[in-house]
């Protein structure tokens, strides 16, 4: 196996023993403020200065994903790829004649993401189909059905009647369950004895790429609105600087955390709706308040979270510490609590997740000698 990887994770996927090479420029995991993903959540407040370094950005790194999948598939039994490279990976797979598998970490019908974003993928993998000598797309998902597998890699019950949906085509989009290596921080043991001097906090996280006006401002703000509560509160904080905050007594600060022993020993998670993290709260079995941008799949895991009646979401441009304390004065009745850990004992665990796609990718690659 070999993983083509943002050079920024290349030696983070080498430490768990897969062998990488870099892949396009940084992922939006970054802590630099520059990435795709935190530049795009910029564009509400500047968007005339960044969508056209945005486009630039995915314009080159379109380029750069396409010449490295032309090499490193060449004699491959099997290509998989994620949502974002799928058109890049479909033509090329295709080209040489090897199956292709996807993995998608939140529902959607096509392959490209909406908007300007999946104009651009579209042009560039009909460029791409072109230069490759491939005939014309057949149709607007044709994305997909390249495919051989489309595996969902959350539990259906977060998205109630989607196969049903789906109909004949669910048979190739299996769901095995949010996929997560578990991985252990430096910081785990000083949390979690934090966490034991007092009453279970609230777990406040930002995300990888999602930056706030002023740390110090964000830390006053969910120090006072936890103070009403009676709450404490632990803070990741993700890709800004909280090292030069003030001291609060009810307030504890974070970089990094393992969330399977965190989260179960929290009140409440409120994040900004990534599918990872959503997914670590859900298995937790403890409510969430999930604040999102209008970024790839916050939304739709925010939606999945209200209609689990598990928590509540609302737009983060949106929030005030007034709706922060009336939200989180919902979330934290029993109702909610007791909803949560109904919902946790559904979930798929996380060993049963990573054995079923292996066993889906081992599948996938012998449709090449079937074919």
């Amino acid at each position: 196996m070999l993983a083509a990887v943002p050079p920024n994770l290349r030696c983070f996927v080498e430490s768990v023993g897969i062998a990488a090479v870099t892949f396009g420029p940084e992922s939006p995991s970054t802590h630099d403020g520059d990435s795709v993903q935190s530049r795009t959540t910029e564009i509400v407040q500047n968007p005339f200065s960044t969508v056209t370094e945005i486009m630039w950005h995915l314009t080159q790194a379109w380029a750069q994903w396409d010449a490295t999948l032309r090499v490193l598939a060449d004699g491959a039994d099997l290509v998989l790829t994620g949502r974002f490279e799928q058109g890049l990976a479909a033509n090329v797979a295709k080209y040489y004649g090897i199956p292709l598998a996807a993995l998608h970490f939140f529902p959607g019908g096509d392959w490209h993401p909406g908007g300007w974003l999946g104009r651009m993928a579209k042009q560039a993998a009909e460029t791409q189909r072109r230069e490759l000598g491939l005939p014309e797309a057949a149709g607007p998902s044709s994305g997909d059905m390249a495919v051989s597998m489309v595996i969902q890699a959350y539990d259906e019950l977060c998205f109630p009647g989607l196969a049903a949906e789906w109909g004949e085509q669910a048979r190739r989009r299996p769901f095995v369950g949010a996929l997560t290596l578990e991985l252990p921080t430096d910081a785990d043991d000083e949390v979690l004895s934090w966490i034991d001097q007092g009453t279970p906090p609230i777990f406040f996280g930002f995300g990888s790429a999602v930056r706030v006006r002023s740390a110090a401002d964000t830390a006053a703000t969910i120090s006072a609105v936890c103070a009403q509560l009676g709450e404490r509160a632990l803070i990741y904080s993700g890709s800004n600087d909280f090292t030069q905050i003030p001291h609060f007594d009810n307030v504890k600060v974070v970089g990094a955390v393992n969330h399977v022993p965190v989260f179960p020993a929290c009140r409440a998670v409120v994040h900004h709706g990534g599918a990872g993290t959503t997914a670590a709260g859900l298995r937790a079995g403890i409510p969430t308040l999930v604040l999102w941008h209008e970024v790839d799949d916050q939304p739709i895991w925010g939606a999945a979270v209200t209609r689990l009646k598990v928590g509540l979401d609302r737009e983060f441009s949106t929030t005030t510490p007034q709706s922060l304390i009336a939200d989180l004065r919902s979330v934290l009745t029993p109702e909610y609590a007791s909803r949560a850990r109904e919902v946790a004992a559904r979930m798929t665990k996380p060993a049963e997740s990573v054995a079923s796609t292996a066993d889906l990718l081992e599948e996938a690659a012998r449709t090449r000698g079937c074919g």
